[in-house]
């Protein structure tokens, strides 16, 4: 259980960040492992794993598949930009190094090259930063618009939430898991761990490529942020040759519609709302992709409520065969 602590300052000075490129690099290091990872991201994984630089091994070596990871690799910068963030690697102070580093070992052996990293050599913190660089080119730059759009998406309606429920209403949305009860947050996470804002504020941190539960930082010192996944479209990696091929097997009006409902579960009316149809055609192409197998419905008040099924989840995401 994850618990952060606020006092009066704390609820004034929270803020929803913008697409960070350094949390996304590091997250997405997690995805590009998980070979049996969330469909949403199974086609992303399989269109850069030929790709990867070998440089990105460094990395691995610092983000191991379950367990901590050293903070110093997502600096938080003002200007949100991956030169900032690469600067900001560059320039790690080398006690932060050492005992991230430390941490990291938690009584087991690290690989070598970490031993000048821990004593600060201008040359190993120099080719950290490059291999960052690289994967970010290599992996994520193709799809960084999408990528920081989506999140833009998510920062605008967690910006109304708060306009029009106030604070507690943005942070109960934040997560399955989150209850408020002033002055505590508390959230699924997979050890107990406590945040004490101090008046710092708190940044909120929708991410892409965050899955499960949220995360932050280990260390309390650092500024305080709150990272928690988002929902978005499956297929969202597709080239266009993909998203016209589903086009072509579907036709192009229920395609849309089923990467609608895939966006997230949505009633009739919000199905027409996004794709920009009338309600009957929403309707009727619902109907029929429900004969497919490709979503389900279920009455909800006075509405039907649609949600994509795992078939349609992998259609969308290239995984069908």
């Amino acid at each position: 259980m994850l618990r952060i602590y606020f006092t009066p300052e704390d609820l004034t000075r929270t803020r929803i960040s913008a697409a960070q490129p350094m949390w996304e690099i590091l997250l997405s290091l997690y995805r590009l492992r998980q070979r049996k990872g969330a469909p949403v991201h199974e086609e992303w994984r399989r269109s850069v794993v030929t790709k990867t630089p070998v440089t990105t091994r460094l990395l691995t070596d610092l983000v191991p598949q379950s367990g901590y990871a050293v903070d110093f690799l997502t600096p938080m910068t003002n200007q949100l930009s991956l030169a900032d963030g690469l600067e900001a690697i560059r320039s790690t102070p080398k006690r932060r190094l050492r005992k991230d580093l430390a941490i990291l070992a938690g009584g087991r052996q690290l690989p070598s090259w970490t031993t000048s990293l821990a004593d600060g050599r201008k040359e190993s913190v120099v080719q950290l930063a490059d291999a960052v660089d690289r994967y970010f080119a290599s992996c994520l730059a193709p799809y960084w618009d999408r990528i920081s759009g989506r999140i833009n998406q998510e920062r605008a309606t967690q910006a109304k939430l708060m306009a029009d429920g106030g604070f507690e209403r943005l942070v109960q949305a934040l997560h399955p898991t989150a209850r408020w009860h002033y002055p505590v947050l508390e959230m699924g996470y997979p050890v107990e761990h406590e945040l004490h804002l101090g008046g710092r504020g708190l940044q909120l941190v929708p991410s892409f490529f965050c899955q499960g539960l949220p995360t932050t930082f280990l260390d309390g010192d650092f500024e305080p942020v709150l990272v928690y996944p988002i929902q978005h479209r499956p297929g969202w990696s597709a080239v266009d040759g993909s998203r016209g091929s589903l086009a072509s097997l579907l036709g192009r009006t229920r395609a849309k519609v089923l990467e609608a409902i895939g966006e997230s579960p949505c009633t009739t009316s919000e199905v027409a709302r996004r794709t920009d149809t009338t309600l009957s055609t929403a309707s009727q192409q619902a109907s029929m992709l429900r004969a497919a197998g490709l979503v389900t419905s279920r009455q909800n008040g006075q509405s039907m409520l649609h949600t994509v099924t795992s078939l349609g989840l992998a259609l969308m995401a290239g995984s069908f065969s």
